[in-house]
Order: C-alpha cells, then structure tokens, then sequence
C-alpha cells in the first residue's frame, strides 16, 4: 500500500521541519510549503491524502485558504493555529476543516489526528461503496452524495460541514444514546477532548435549524450522559 501523501503548510521553518521530519519517521510521504502560492502549487502538481494548514501564514488568511480548497476538494484538511478558542475552532469547522489542533502541539497527536481523518475518509467511501444514498426521519431528507438536507416542506436546510457530519453520526445510530466521547469520534469534525463544548455549540445549531419547520428537533440531551437521536430512520 502507497504510504499516504500529507501536505504541511506552514510558515515557520524550525516548526515545518520538525513536523515533516516526525511525519517521514512515521511512514508518510511529506510535501511542505511555507506559503499559499507554494501549497497551490503542491496541489496542483501532486494528489495529497491530507492538508495540515497554518492559519496564521503571510499575505494571506488559512480561512480564505480553506474556503478555497473546498470549493476544489473534499481532501481531509487539519487546522493548527495559536489561536485555540473554542470559536476559532467552531469557525473552522464551519468553513469544512476537519479537524483543529491548537499550539503548541505534541507531533504525536497531530500524527493521531491525521490517521484519523483518514480512517473517517476510507469510511466515507466504503459507505459511498455500499450504496448509502439517502436516510428520512420524521419526513426530513438527507442526502449523503450531495451532503444536502431537505426539510419536510422540500426546503433546503442550509447546514455547515460540521453540523452534516454531526446530523450523519446521529443518523448512524438512532434512538442510541451516545456519549459526547463516542459522538466526537463518529463525527468527521473532531472538536477536542470531551470537555470541549464545541459540540455543544454546534448541536444547539443543528437543533435549531432541524426545528424551521415549528417542530422540534429529534436530538435529545441525556443528562451527564451525552445526546440521543430519538426518530426512526429509514434508509432508502
């Protein structure tokens, strides 16, 4: 199997060195870039298994960046920033990152976070594989291929990555209850440790745009537990 392909873009040089170096050590195949003229060029030159993206890099904003990218490609995509609030993290996520790691970091960790946007990325193509194609609850519809929700009205519900991906995990295992560990893990958008109320934040987002319609939201809080998706759902 081809060792897996993982651009790093980032502007410091002892930092950019470092990661690559623990990256190569660890079986992948490292492309670095100190700039976005430089990762553009990367793209377009080589397919890449994953982006580590700064997002504090000269000229230019990692945001802007990833917006870009992600009109061009669903390529697993790593935010590292100094700035680690629990906003910056949700900002992220919202623009399509798949994961947020703030500095300082150990290389172990990132190593771990980029294994498992990877492992989520394999899964998503064996569920693509197997014909999943779209789920309906309580007359909702969810498209997986097109990564769109229509209301029971046949409105679009505009959604943001990461709160698809949360909807995808509840959708996965309904009337479950899964504690906010296990959601974190099932979820594309890793937001952290447990007790990071990044979550929180976003499932109160979800909840209010699965309600547009007067109804309520089928996401149940289980007290000191976690979250329960209480429709049935039928797989089509």
């Amino acid at each position: 199997m081809t060792a897996p392909t993982i651009l790093i873009v980032e502007d410091d040089p002892a930092l950019r060195t470092l990661v690559m170096r623990s990256l190569q050590q660890n079986g992948f195949n490292v492309r670095p870039a100190g700039s976005a003229p430089e990762m553009w060029n990367i793209l377009a030159e080589v397919p890449v298994d994953a982006v580590v993206l700064d997002i504090m890099l000269p000229g230019t904003h990692g945001l802007d960046l990833c917006r870009q990218i992600r009109q061009q490609s669903d390529v697993p995509l790593i935010f590292v920033s100094a700035k680690g609030t629990e906003v910056d993290r949700v900002i992220g996520l919202e623009l399509g990152a798949d994961d947020y790691l703030a500095k300082p970091f150990d290389t172990r960790e990132l190593i771990a976070r980029i294994r498992a946007v990877l492992r989520r990325g394999r899964m998503d193509r064996q569920h693509e594989g197997a014909g999943r194609r779209e789920a309906r609850f309580d007359g909702w519809t969810v498209s997986f291929p097109r990564r769109e929700v229509l209301s029971p009205a046949g409105a679009v519900i505009d959604l943001t990555g990461a709160e698809f991906d949360l909807l995808v995990a509840f959708i996965d295992n309904p009337q479950r209850v899964i504690a906010r560990e296990r959601l974190i893990e099932l979820s594309r958008a890793r937001l952290g440790d447990s007790s990071d109320r990044s979550v929180d934040v976003l499932i109160s987002r979800l909840r209010r745009k699965l309600s547009t319609d007067g109804g309520k939201a089928p996401i149940v809080t289980v007290r000191g537990i976690g979250y329960m998706f209480s429709a049935e759902v039928e797989r089509v």
